[in-house]
């Protein structure tokens, strides 16, 4: 199969990172693109993903969260699950 040059524009940050994402798997970075590309035909379609990282005001409540459960802290304790809806019935008729 004869190859054929496909032209992109990208900024030189994408381009230098792409480089070297491609060079940590150990491909080019043309072959990275064709991997991706004939993926995307072959599957029909595109997954794009970002790494999920809470935000600093998640983070601060999941600090205050842990802190209240290892103080016991605003923790109610049932036993089983009965316990636990007539504690959450409890809470609707509040």
């Amino acid at each position: 199969m004869s190859s054929v040059q496909l032209s992109i524009k990208t900024d030189e940050n994408t381009k230098r990172e792409l480089k070297s994402f491609a060079a940590e798997l150990g491909v080019s970075s043309t072959a990275l693109v064709n991997m991706v590309v004939k993926q995307a035909l072959r599957d029909r379609r595109v997954v794009l993903s970002t790494a999920l990282e809470p935000t600093p005001y998640l983070e601060q409540i999941m600090r205050d969260a842990d802190a209240d459960y290892i103080a016991d802290r605003g923790i109610t304790h049932t036993k089983g699950s009965k316990g636990a809806l007539a504690h959450l019935d409890g809470l609707m008729k509040k």
